[in-house]
């Protein structure tokens, strides 16, 4: 097992043992990929991983085994179609060596239901959760590794979108525009988890689907995109307008730039993701825009765009060194424009530090 996932594994079981967990059932997910780097085939046959103090292991489809094998050298219990799977997970559960009469299990909430059901039926006496406190809580505390991957993918997203409102042009229409940010990211050696362009109106709708709408003078613009790089995501919005800005631009995004800056200042070790929340949620409602603002603050980002933590209103998660989320307060304006500026922030060094490059300063174009 190559170091990163050696160490990974040597503290979930330490934390393991911190939170009195015997077994740890992962599904085909992204806790998979970062505990194993295994991303296997997910369809209705049932693949998991199984950690337990003394053994790690797979129940794995004979006909995902062979592929598997290049990425894994942890030993897989295969099962065939012709038989199924439950003795093949009879072995796996054996082989952890577990007490079964009233184990602490942690399940994969990602998992399929009927995968989960399986483990289930064969520990009847479990007492069982979700990863939030193994795999959930280190996930959410980044190593230097992850730091430079999310790094490098904010800084080509930074490129996409600069050239993106570089191309803007009347009568471009949103999926013009969204299909160049995809190729600069292709050209680049990345892929496209998501883009959404929104012009004029668009905008205040804060999960717009990009669209054929097409670009006048006197647009606003509004970017919310990212891209996968060597496995770590890039997540940033930026906004601009086309020619003229419209009535109310220059003071909406001038707000919605303080409340970022409220929000970095409060996002120090120690502080709650709620008091992150709040600081910039305080900023908007004091300047009369608080029923404009219509999302949380922010979610955590790691090999998912969206993972622990999740700055809300509510959360108590208590912010470390190492936590990655994003901080993206917004107005939004039915029938006129939407203004969201977003940066990912690392708790690093006792403050937040931003992986984007690009200022938030509105783009003007044309």
């Amino acid at each position: 097992m190559n170091p990163t996932l050696a160490s990974r594994m040597d503290n979930l079981r330490a934390r393991m043992a911190e939170t009195n967990t015997d077994l740890v059932v992962i599904g085909p997910s992204s806790h998979m990929r970062y505990l194993a780097d295994l991303s296997p085939h997910g369809d209705e046959r049932p693949v998991m991983l199984m950690v337990s103090q003394n053994f790690a292991g797979f129940l794995m489809p004979a006909l995902n085994v062979d592929s598997s094998r290049q990425h894994t050298d942890l030993p897989f219990f295969a099962w065939a179609d012709a038989d199924g799977p439950d003795a093949a997970l009879e072995e796996l559960l054996a082989a952890t060596e577990i007490d079964r009469k009233a184990p602490s299990v942690v399940l994969d909430e990602t998992m399929r239901a009927d995968f989960a059901l399986l483990v289930i039926d064969a520990l009847p006496g479990a007492k069982r959760r979700f990863t939030q406190d193994t795999v959930g809580y280190l996930r959410s505390r980044k190593d230097e590794a992850e730091y430079q991957a999310i790094k490098a993918a904010h800084l080509l997203n930074d490129r996409a979108v600069e050239a993106a409102f570089a191309a803007l042009k009347p009568g471009m229409r949103e999926i013009d525009l969204a299909g160049l940010i995809d190729d600069f990211y292709l050209a680049n050696g990345a892929t496209t988890v998501f883009c959404s362009v929104c012009f004029g109106p668009n905008g205040a709708f804060p999960h717009h689907h990009t669209g054929a709408t097409q670009l006048k003078r006197g647009d606003a613009v509004l970017i919310d995109t990212g891209c996968r790089l060597n496995g770590y995501p890039s997540d940033m919005t930026r906004v601009g307008y086309y020619s003229s800005a419209p009535e109310g631009f220059a003071e909406v995004h001038t707000i919605v730039d303080q409340a970022v800056e409220a929000a970095l200042a409060a996002s120090v070790p120690g502080a709650k993701a709620s008091d992150v929340d709040k600081a910039a949620r305080d900023v908007i409602s004091n300047a009369g825009y608080g029923a404009n603002f219509l999302h949380r603050t922010g979610h955590g980002l790691g090999i998912d765009v969206h993972e622990a933590p999740y700055i809300t209103g509510t959360s108590q998660t208590v912010l470390e060194e190492g936590m990655v989320f994003s901080i993206e307060p917004g107005i939004y304006l039915q029938g006129r424009f939407g203004l969201r500026l977003e940066e990912i922030v690392i708790i690093r060094d006792g403050k937040a530090e931003i992986f984007s490059g690009m200022p938030r300063a509105a783009v003007v174009a044309g």
